[in-house]
């Protein structure tokens, strides 16, 4: 009967009906074809970066953060009191030793030069008159026409009219020097800062700041250092650390200043709730990229270098374990390789342990690479000497 009730399904609703039924009665279907569908093909190995790990000369660093002061720093106030007539500078510019910054209403200060020079003129008459009386005394006390007395009461007037003259002259220069802070004058090459005050204002010594001025090269660089890390420098000496140590100024971009400096101070007192001592250093800063009050990171450099194995820091992982870099081993497989690490250069670090020269580590790719997989090595150059990644972390 099944197969009278297929022939009928065949009959009113194909052949896609029967293999409907066939299949719900539980008959065996036979493939009438051969599949077509391709053999599946083996994963390709993830492509990686690798660099052969090697040893380089560096110089030991550590980094400390600091602040910057300006060496040479002027609050510029007037000493006398008047209106302020002229400003001579913009805002910002640079400006030069001497140079007038300010001038002040001037007439009234030399129309007292002019009253104390007239004063010292007729002082000067009056002691001339009374040097000629004495010596006219002393010849008429010789030939007996006047008294031991009058000639006493001439030599006192001469010197009453010193005394005035003398007077006279230290009034004179003291309207002189009133007269010389009408204009206000730059003591050191340095940068300008703001002005609050415009001409027509009346200024004074209680009218504060006019302007401040900043000598900004060189430039000191102030951070505290902890008992431990000043303890060698105490054993080595001052004169051996400013000799053998360099100061360069981190920028906040990550890059280290070309120019370095030294260290010029140790203070001699200790801050009791750090238990840090500050230090002072001097960098030059022709560039004019450090300013006053900054906060900076300070880093001290040995000018003694030392052979180490150094990788890039885009190759070091870190997890609960520790850090730990990807090699790649026999048959391009990936290998764990714990390791112990110091601070080193920017972008760079410092492998004191876990690593031989030779062996390739992953810098580049990581994310693809599995432990014990295979990978697909391409050989990276390293960066040139000092450069920092755009993408790298800062370093010590």
């Amino acid at each position: 009967m099944t197969g009278v009730a297929v022939g009928r399904m065949r009959g009113k609703g194909g052949l896609l009906a029967a293999l409907g039924i066939v299949g719900a009665l539980g008959l065996p279907l036979v493939a009438c074809e051969k599949s077509d569908a391709p053999p599946q093909q083996a994963a390709v190995p993830p492509a990686v970066f690798v660099m052969p790990v090697a040893r380089q000369s560096i110089s030991p660093t550590v980094e400390f953060i600091g602040r910057v002061e300006a060496i040479d720093k002027v609050d510029v106030r007037a000493r006398v009191t008047a209106f302020l007539v002229t400003r001579h500078f913009t805002e910002g510019d640079m400006v030069k030793a001497g140079e007038v910054l300010f001038t002040l209403e001037q007439p009234p200060f030399a129309a007292e030069v002019a009253l104390r020079q007239a004063q010292v003129e007729r002082a000067e008459a009056e002691y001339r008159n009374a040097t000629l009386q004495v010596q006219r005394g002393r010849d008429l006390v010789r030939t007996n026409n006047i008294p031991q007395s009058t000639l006493d009461e001439r030599i006192a007037a001469e010197g009453e009219a010193k005394g005035n003259l003398d007077a006279a002259r230290a009034q004179l220069e003291q309207a002189q020097i009133q007269y010389g802070y009408t204009e206000i004058r730059v003591p050191f090459d340095g940068r300008a800062g703001r002005s609050p005050l415009s001409p027509g204002n009346l200024v004074g010594p209680d009218s504060g700041v006019l302007v401040t001025v900043v000598r900004e090269d060189p430039i000191r660089l102030t951070f505290p250092v902890t008992q431990r890390e000043l303890l060698q420098v105490r054993r080595d000496g001052p004169e051996a650390v400013r000799r053998e140590v360099k100061v360069r100024a981190r920028l906040p971009d990550g890059t280290l200043m070309p120019e370095a400096g030294r260290i010029e101070f140790i203070d001699v007192a200790a801050n009791r709730s750090t238990d840090s001592v500050l230090v002072q250093a001097v960098v030059p800063n022709p560039q004019r990229l450090l300013t006053d009050g900054q906060a900076i990171a300070v880093v001290i450099e040995s000018s003694n270098p030392t052979e180490a194995i150094v990788i890039p820091q885009s190759a070091l992982q870190i997890d609960q374990q520790g850090p730990f870099v990807l090699v790649v081993g026999a048959d391009n497989r990936v290998e764990v390789k714990r390791i112990k690490t110091a601070q080193g250069p920017a972008g760079q670090v410092v492998v004191t342990e876990g690593l031989e020269v030779g062996q390739l580590i992953i810098t580049e790719g990581s994310q693809r690479a599995r432990p014990g997989q295979p990978v697909s090595p391409r050989p990276q150059e390293a960066p040139p000497s000092g450069a920092v990644p755009a993408n790298a972390a800062r370093g010590g």
